[in-house]
């Protein structure tokens, strides 16, 4: 009984087996299966491209505070809080970029946790000190600033270079400025530093190489700015 059992067990599952569906066996064309390479390709290059960029900006952090530059130790104690930018100083500079980079440097203490104090205010009371003055006039002391302005600090500022150099299908442009910070109570320097920054753009006639120029030396000004600004602490009032 149990041998006829098994019997028919069995053909009743050879019946299944062979009415069981086929298997169906997809070949993927060679023209997909090498799409799906290249694809797998293209991303690996758009990683290997976002870590560089991601490492670039790593490393300019890095040298950013590798810039020369001298700091008081006793800076964070000195309670600076009111900065005061005065007019650019300079030889044979043009008004526009001096005005562009008291601009620049004015933004980057602001985010940098230092209260924006108004360049048309600096001026006002500068010019009204100047009226009363006989005799040559020079710089501004940090003390007489303080007084004029109820400030912490006087930063000075000083374009050492700014100048294009034009070639054949090229122009190179170069920019160099000195910032110096001076407290207003004692006159003292309390940080200072001095950076230079070059840049290439290319043309083919001279009209377009001192457009791209104009371009290049702003974008060569904010570097400076930056990096130099990168080398003083932060401001009491900066967020994060």
């Amino acid at each position: 009984m149990s041998g006829r059992l098994a019997e028919q067990g069995g053909r009743a599952l050879r019946h299944r087996r062979d009415d069981a569906p086929p298997t169906v066996h997809v070949a993927v064309p060679m023209d997909l299966r090498h799409r799906r390479t290249e694809g797998a390709a293209a991303l690996a290059r758009v990683a290997v491209r976002l870590l560089a960029v991601a490492l670039a900006v790593l490393l300019l952090g890095a040298c950013a505070g590798k810039i020369p530059h001298t700091l008081k130790p006793e800076y964070k104690d000195a309670g600076i809080r009111l900065i005061a930018v005065l007019p650019v100083q300079g030889e044979n500079m043009d008004p526009r970029l001096a005005r562009l980079l008291r601009e620049k440097v004015l933004m980057g203490l602001y985010f940098k946790g230092y209260p924006k104090i108004p360049l048309t205010l600096v001026d006002e009371k500068l010019a009204t000190f100047y009226q009363a003055q006989t005799g040559a006039q020079g710089v501004v002391a940090p003390r007489v600033a303080g007084e004029l302005l109820g400030i912490d600090a006087v930063l000075y500022i000083s374009l050492v270079e700014c100048r294009t150099a034009y070639r054949a299908l090229y122009a190179q442009t170069t920019v160099a400025a000195r910032l110096e910070l001076r407290s207003a109570r004692t006159g003292e320097t309390l940080w200072r530093v001095q950076d230079r920054e070059a840049a290439r753009n290319f043309g083919f006639t001279s009209e377009e190489l001192e457009m791209k120029s104009s371009e290049v030396c702003e974008a060569a000004m904010q570097t400076v700015v930056d990096r130099a600004l990168y080398a003083l602490p932060d401001g009491p009032d900066r967020l994060g």
